[in-house]
């Protein structure tokens, strides 16, 4: 009797949901750093409907046999129904696995239903170059469309010397797309499609108990931990945060000559915790000088308009961003990681700091309560005229308007 032949239903998607399940499967991993597994496939579980589940390959076109899976659901879930989860499985003995996929079943009954999906980061014998830093900005939603701070913060990181900048997007205004086509096009930003509101009834908000919905302000768990794990063999850094951020060195020209410094110092770290400074929107710089004519019909907030930083407030929990060395980490939430095989480290402010710009935090502070931060300037003459390139390019802007 030959072998089983593997029914050809690959999963394309980035959300796949799980036969006879509450459960979506979002990508598989080779994965052999924790001992006695090969294989994690990165979900999102409803928390109180956990079985027993199967993990089934396909060994290069043929059927190989069942594991069973370990499911490790993810302890930050801040009380939502649906948790990111992690699934592990061994592969069989004599299976060079190529897709894999979860059974309710220790045998799969009919394996012509089955939606497999495709395991990522396999070792090769091609020689791909190792990026230096790559971003991973979780979920664009709600038709967003704040187009001039985004260029802004992705020409700030190219600037910083980052090489990718990944984004989940379930949904975005009509002008930041078109944005971010370009970007893509060029190959900086890789767009994830993120349709996450077509499975679940994801939340606008953090808490459960404040913001309702079934999963965390749309699966941002997940889309962190998918983009870690899918350039942990591409990237040396991976930085974990938002759009709206930059994460800035104070002492060096570029995010490398930073972790180069910070590395040597501490060696066995794979975790810097970098602290997160708001800069009010609601405060202007004085001077006006930053307020250009060529960008007054482009949508979104002007960063470098914004020099005033409150002090965090050590009453109140701080959040931290993350730079981690992706090799190192397990699993990660937002503000930390949950799972690590290196130590972590707080980088001092004086080195690097989260620049922030968006509604104040600690509510309506006087300019007297808040710190003058000009960073940013220090990089002007080159953001400003990059920025008018690429809002050129895509047609937002007026080439009359531009300065000299």
């Amino acid at each position: 009797m030959g072998l089983q032949i593997c029914p050809s239903k690959i999963s394309d998607q980035t959300i796949t949901p799980l036969k006879n399940t509450k459960h979506l499967l979002v990508s598989a991993f080779m994965d052999q750093r924790v001992t006695g597994f090969d294989i994690r496939i990165i979900g999102m579980f409803r928390r109180d409907s956990i079985q027993p589940l199967h993990c089934l390959f396909c060994c290069v076109g043929h059927l190989g046999g069942t594991t069973p899976a370990n499911v490790l659901v993810h302890t930050d879930h801040f009380g939502f129904p649906f948790s990111d989860t992690d699934i592990m499985c061994q592969i069989p003995l004599n299976c060079n696995a190529t897709h894999v996929t979860l059974l309710t079943e220790p045998r799969a009954e009919n394996v012509h239903n089955l939606i497999w999906i495709p395991i990522r980061n396999k070792k090769t014998n091609e020689r791909n170059e190792m990026m230096n830093f790559t971003v991973c900005i979780s979920s664009l939603f709600g038709e967003y469309n704040n187009v001039l701070q985004y260029t802004q913060a992705l020409e700030m990181y190219r600037l910083l010397g980052v090489n990718r900048v990944v984004i989940y997007n379930t949904s975005c205004g009509p002008d930041l797309d078109r944005l971010l086509q370009s970007y893509t096009q060029e190959g900086f930003v890789e767009i994830v499609p993120w349709p996450i509101d077509k499975h679940l009834n994801p939340s606008h908000g953090w808490l459960y108990t404040e913001h309702g919905g079934e999963i965390q302000y749309f699966g941002q768990l997940a889309t962190l931990n998918e983009c870690m794990y899918r350039y942990m063999e591409r990237s040396r850094y991976v930085l974990l945060n938002d759009i709206d951020e930059i994460t800035m060195p104070y002492q060096h020209n570029n995010l490398m000559s930073l972790m180069d410094t910070l590395q040597k110092q501490r060696p066995d770290v794979g975790v810097f915790l970098i602290e997160n400074h708001i800069f009010p929107k609601d405060h202007f710089e004085p001077s006006g000088r930053f307020h250009l004519p060529q960008w007054k019909g482009v949508p979104g907030v002007n960063i470098l308009e914004h020099i005033y930083r409150e002090d965090p407030d050590i009453h109140r929990y701080h959040p931290h961003k993350l730079i981690v060395q992706p090799r190192m980490v397990e699993q990660t939430s937002v503000h930390e990681v949950l799972k690590r095989f290196g130590q972590q480290y707080k980088a001092p402010q004086e080195l690097c700091r989260t620049i922030h710009v968006r509604t104040p935090l600690q509510g309506p502070l006087k300019l007297e309560q808040l710190h003058v931060d000009k960073r940013l300037w220090d990089f002007q003459e080159k953001l400003i005229p990059n920025v008018d390139k690429v809002l050129k390019k895509v047609g937002m802007l007026a080439s009359e308007n531009l300065r000299p």
